[in-house]
Parts: structure tokens; sequence; C-alpha cells
């Protein structure tokens, strides 16, 4: 394995030094998406244990993003940015169920039988134009490698119908969160993974990586990418690729021998870092190949997650009410401290859940070295790349474009973000109120905080300003389409058996 890596490695850095400059003014894009990176694991954001300089380099050299805003968890987050829409929005997206593509690999399902039962899926989608039908409209090609699309199971007519000219990797999220993948999927067509013969490698763990999986799936991911941009480097293009690291299970081919001998770390800890590290020199590996091709000061590099933090290699945790007691990392609780000190972990309408790490790099169109505190929503990305191609969308987005912000041009901020979680959406003004839910168990909790005095959301200021929090009430209650729960309203309620499980 790592003799091919260093063929193909050859291989495209000799292509690379022949290569010569793209001739279109419009610039490439790459946009390299985490699974669970909370801020806080970043060195620009704070991180103190694990050093990231290649994601660093990205942020002294373009800009870095402090007050945005994606989802609470992974399949909302892709879903509202590949759309334009929030997630507390009703019939604007569908998730299902994940597990069918199992199935398949055990043999109880043909990929036809899996097509057809995910077909209820695809029509009760309404997300007008999506993000790669953006690019394409624009004349680029586009490609996806990694975490393919929304929902917890893809379908192929899905990834063909929403304009993608090349995609790579898993279909179904319980796939993808192992990573030692028994099969990937090309173009539509299963591709097998010599060697990786577990159909439930979504169970990983250190006991799992044994002689019989010995291909790594980020190791892949990478092989696919970087052919994607050798190949249309004469081409504009549009590279998406969401990486399921550093998604848990923690699993790695070897730990990092930066982190082997660290006496702070247990195995796991020193396993995640590991992770961390693998993302960050990935990183490095694409701003290498851009610029040996020529083409850095064409080509807009995007670094984001779509949620916050996740302690996938600490111990049992003390349970959190999330009404008076939310999670904090003070105290030794994440010896990363991956939130940045925030309230709150992924899943949760706490800062720490949903506030993420957002990078934009463009020598000599976005300035180097600065910090975006505007506020911004995972849910505008579509829009800001619609502006810069001049495409216009026929649906009426969510969104807005930040794209003067963006080039370092005046720009009004958005009103408000809003966005769901299972205990209740919230809502974030542009002068940092946040209204917060807690809707389960017969609950009607709202508490206010101010974030710019209280960024940890300790003091509740609700019954000091009960005019703020009925007005924030209003606003909410609108952008959830008129019915405030608990905002999940994306879930295409399937039964278990009509996926196959």
């Amino acid at each position: 394995m790592k003799r091919y890596l260093l063929c193909l490695s050859a291989f495209l850095v000799t292509v690379a030094v022949q290569a010569q400059p793209g001739k279109t003014s419009r610039p490439n894009v790459i946009f390299i998406y985490t699974d669970d990176m909370g801020r806080g694991m970043l060195s620009s954001y704070g991180q103190q244990i694990v050093p990231t300089p290649n994601i660093d380099f990205l942020a002294r050299g373009g800009m870095r993003f402090e007050n945005i805003y994606g989802s609470m968890y992974c399949a909302p987050a892709r879903a509202s940015m590949l759309t334009g829409y929030s997630d507390v929005r009703k019939g604007k997206f569908a998730l299902n169920r994940a597990g069918i593509y199992i199935n398949y690999l055990k043999g109880q399902l043909t990929l036809p039988e899996v097509d057809a039962r995910l077909e209820h899926f695809e029509q009760s989608e309404q997300p007008g134009m999506v993000l790669p039908q953006v690019f394409k409209k624009a004349g680029y090609v586009t490609g996806e490698v990694g975490k393919l699309e929304w929902g917890f199971a893809t379908s192929r007519k899905q990834m063909a119908a929403h304009g993608w000219d090349y995609y790579y990797g898993y279909l179904d999220h319980r796939m993808c969160h192992g990573f030692y993948p028994m099969v990937m999927f090309e173009n539509g067509e299963p591709v097998r993974i010599a060697g990786n013969t577990r159909p439930d490698s979504y169970l990983d763990s250190a006991a799992l990586q044994g002689k019989d999986k010995p291909q790594y799936a980020e190791n892949l991911f990478m092989e696919k990418a970087q052919q994607f941009i050798v190949s249309n480097k004469d081409k504009p293009f549009f590279l998406y690729y969401p990486t399921n690291l550093p998604h848990g299970p923690v699993s790695v081919p070897a730990i990092d021998p930066l982190f082997a001998n660290n006496p702070r770390l247990t195995t796991h800890q020193k396993m995640y870092a590991s992770m961390i590290k693998m993302v960050d020199d990935n990183v490095g590996r694409f701003t290498h190949l851009i610029d040996s091709l020529g083409l850095s000061k064409n080509t807009l590099i995007i670094f984001g997650s779509d949620n916050g933090h996740w302690l996938y290699y600490e111990g049992k945790q003390p349970k959190y009410d999330n009404i008076t007691t939310p999670f904090y990392s003070d105290g030794g609780a994440d010896v990363f401290n991956g939130n940045s000190g925030l309230a709150g972990l992924k899943e949760t309408n706490w800062e720490g859940g949903v506030r993420v790490p957002f990078i934009c790099y463009w020598p000599g169109k976005v300035p180097a070295g600065t910090v975006n505190r505007q506020l911004v929503a995972n849910y505008d990305l579509l829009s800001t790349m619609a502006d810069l191609l001049k495409v216009k969308v026929p649906d009426q987005k969510d969104g807005r474009s930040y794209l003067p912000s963006l080039l370092g041009k005046p720009f009004k901020p958005r009103d408000q973000v809003v966005f769901s979680s299972f205990m209740g959406p919230a809502l974030v003004t542009h002068d940092g109120w946040k209204l917060r839910t807690y809707l389960l168990n017969n609950k009607q909790v709202f508490q206010l905080y101010h974030l710019p005095t209280d960024k940890q959301e300790k003091k509740d200021l609700a019954a000091q300003y009960p005019q703020k929090v009925d007005s924030l009430k209003q606003a909410l209650t609108k952008a959830c389409d008129g019915r405030l729960n608990n905002g999940i309203f994306y879930f295409t309620r399937l039964p278990a058996t009509a996926l196959g499980e």
C-alpha cells in the first residue's frame, strides 16, 4: 500500500511540473468539509496540543470566520449547506434512515432494490437548485469525493440529478462511520476495495484493524481527489471533499510519532490527535498540488466543518440536563478543549454544538490574515458561490451572499441565523442576542443570552428582558414556517423495514 501511494505521489508531482496554469479567469473551488471537527481542534482557533500548520497557513493567507454556524449534526448540516435552506424549514429537504447499503453488502438486497426503496426519499425532496448545479450552470466540472451528499442513505439517482460529473465514496452514513470500507461507489458503480472484507466496517475500533483491512478510507479519498484536480487542471472545477475525519470511532492505521510518547494523552486520545493531524497533512497536500500546477492564484480553497465538537476519545461523561447544566470542557472534561470553551457539544443548540471553523483562502482576492466576525450561516454558501459565478438561482433561498465581505468590501450582515437541534431550535441575531429553546418532555423553555458578553451562555437573561424574548420567539416561529416544536422537520419517516433493515 505504501509503495502504491508513493508511486501515485510521484505521478502527481510529475504531472504537476509539466502542467501549465489554467486559462480560465473564474476560480477553481476546493471545499474541504470535515466531519465533527470542533473549532477548538485547530491551532488558529486555540488548539494547544495538536498543531495544524497547513490549516493555519490557509488562515494566515486568507480569512478566518469567527461567527459562523453549521447545524447540530452531520446530515442536516450537509443538506442545509448544499440546498441553501436552513434546517428548521419544512419540506425543503428530507433525511432518511442509514443502513440500507449494509444489506446490499451482506447480499440481502440488490442495487436495483436499493434504488427502488430510496425512490420515495427522492420524491420527497423539494430543494430547488443545489450547490453543484450552480457550478454546472457556470460551466464548471464538478466532483465530490468522500461522504457523499445528504441523507443517511444517498441514492445513485440523487447523485446524478444534483449535477455531479464525478463522485467517489460512501453512499451510506453508517458505512462512512468506518474507515476500512468493503465497497466504495464511483459514478454509480460499486468498487470493491481489495483486502477490506468487513461489511460492518462502521464498527471500527483498534480491535478491528486486522491484516484483512489494509486500505484506509482517507488514503483512497486523497488519491481520487488529487486525480480529479490533475485531470481537470485546464478547466474551471469545483471539488467538494467531505472527508469522514475526524468522526469517530477513533481509528487510524498508526498513531502519529508526534503524539506517541505524550504522557498526557491516552491511547484513544493519541489516535484522535493523529486523525486531526491527518486532516491537516492532507490540506497541505492539496495546497502543494495546486501550487505545483500553477493554480494557486486562481483557486479558492475553503475549509469548514458540519457541526460542533464530540468526545469520541474520552471516557464516560456525566449527564447534562441541557437546561441549566450544559457540557463545558473546563476542569478536564475534554483534554483538547475541542469546542474552544463554549457550552455544549454536537446535537445540542448550545454554541459548542453549532459554531464551526471556517476558512477561505484565495491569494490576491481574499485579504490575508483577516478575521471575519460577521454573522454567517452554513446555508449562505450556495448564495455566495452563485454571486461569485454570476449565476441566477431560480428559487428563493434562506442563504444570502457574503461575497463582498469575503473580498474585503463593505457588507451588511444578515439579521439572524436559525438552526435546529433535537431539543429545540435556536436563533442568533447579528448583534449577538440568542434565543435558545428546550422543548422536550413537555417543557417549554426559552432562554436568552447575550453572546458578546457571555460567550459561554452562563447567564440566562430571559426574565430580565421578556419583550426581547417575545420578539425573538416570533422571529424564530416565522423562520420555522410558523410551527415551533423541536425544529426537526426534515426526516422522511420511512419504517426500518422499508429500507431492508
